[in-house]
C-alpha cells in the first residue's frame, strides 16, 4: 500500500506540477481569513467575496473593528455569513490583542483563534509560512480512502494515518495534488476513472466513468479546458483565470 500511495503521489506530481492553494492571497492574514470563508462554499465564489471585504478591512486591526452587519452584507455570498461574521472578528481581535496584529507561525498558537481548526492552521502554515502540514479537506478524505490509504473518518486520525506514509517534506504539495485531482478527475458522485492518470494504480477503479471519451468530458478546470478558481492565478497555471462577479 505504501509503495502504491507514494507512486500516486508521483504521478500526480508529473500531471500537476503547477498544484497551488486555490485562494487568492497576498499575505498570511488575507489567507487565514480566505481559508476560514472557505467553508461550505467554492474558493471561487471567497475569490470574489474576498477583494471587498480586503479593500475595506486591510489588517486584522481594521478587521476587529468592524460593524458585523456590515461585515455580514460583504461575505453573505459565501453562506454561513454570521457565524463566519464572528469568527473573523473574533480572530482579528486575538490577532490584534495576543500577536500584535501578527498571524502566528504555530499551529498550536492557530488553533486557538475562533473559527480555526487544524485543516485551516495546516493550510496557512503550508501556504505563508512554508510549514509542511496535510490539509485533510472533503476531497483529500475522500480520495484516501478510495485510494485505501486509510479507512477513517475523522480528520485528524487521517491526517495521522497519512503522514505516516509520507515525508513531512511532501505534506504540503501532496495536498494541493490530491485536492487538484479530487476537484478535476475524481469526482465524488461520477469519478472520470477513463481519463485518470492514476488509474493503472487506484483499487477503486471502475467506480466512476471508463470510457476514455465519456470520462473526459467529466474533466473540470484546465483539465477541460475550462478557468480555474482564482481570479489571481500563479502566472506558472496552465488554466485560464476565473471571471469576477458580473464578468468584471
Amino acid at each position: 500500500m505504501v509503495r502504491r500511495a507514494r507512486k500516486i503521489n508521483r504521478v500526480l506530481a508529473e500531471t500537476y506540477p503547477y498544484a497551488h492553494p486555490e485562494l487568492d492571497f497576498e499575505n498570511p492574514f488575507e489567507l487565514l481569513v480566505a481559508t476560514v470563508l472557505s467553508a461550505q462554499t467554492t474558493d471561487l465564489r471567497v475569490n470574489q467575496t474576498t477583494p471587498a471585504l480586503f479593500a475595506k478591512y486591510p489588517t486584522p486591526e481594521d478587521m476587529a473593528m468592524a460593524v458585523p452587519e456590515e461585515m455580514e452584507e460583504i461575505i453573505r455570498p459565501t453562506g454561513f455569513f454570521r457565524a463566519k461574521t464572528k469568527s473573523l472578528i473574533g480572530l482579528a481581535t486575538a490577532l490584534r490583542d495576543r500577536f500584535d496584529g501578527e498571524v502566528p507561525g504555530r499551529l498550536d498558537d492557530l488553533v486557538t483563534l475562533p473559527g480555526v481548526g487544524r485543516k485551516t492552521a495546516n493550510v496557512v502554515l503550508g501556504n505563508a509560512f512554508d510549514v509542511p502540514g496535510l490539509t485533510v479537506d472533503t476531497h483529500f478524505g475522500r480520495l484516501v480512502r478510495r485510494w485505501k490509504w486509510t479507512d477513517q473518518e475523522d480528520p485528524e486520525k487521517v491526517e495521522a494515518d497519512i503522514a505516516a506514509i509520507f515525508p513531512k517534506s511532501e505534506w504540503t504539495m501532496l495536498s494541493h495534488r490530491i485536492i487538484f485531482h479530487g476537484r478535476r478527475v475524481c469526482h465524488a458522485r461520477r469519478p472520470a476513472c477513463g481519463a485518470c492518470p492514476v488509474a493503472p494504480l487506484c483499487p477503486a477503479y471502475g467506480e466512476g466513468e471508463t470510457d476514455p471519451e465519456q470520462a473526459r468530458k467529466l474533466l473540470k478546470y484546465e483539465m477541460g479546458g475550462r478557468p480555474g478558481q482564482r481570479l489571481k492565478p500563479p502566472a506558472h497555471y496552465p488554466g485560464a483565470a476565473a471571471a469576477a462577479p458580473d464578468g468584471d
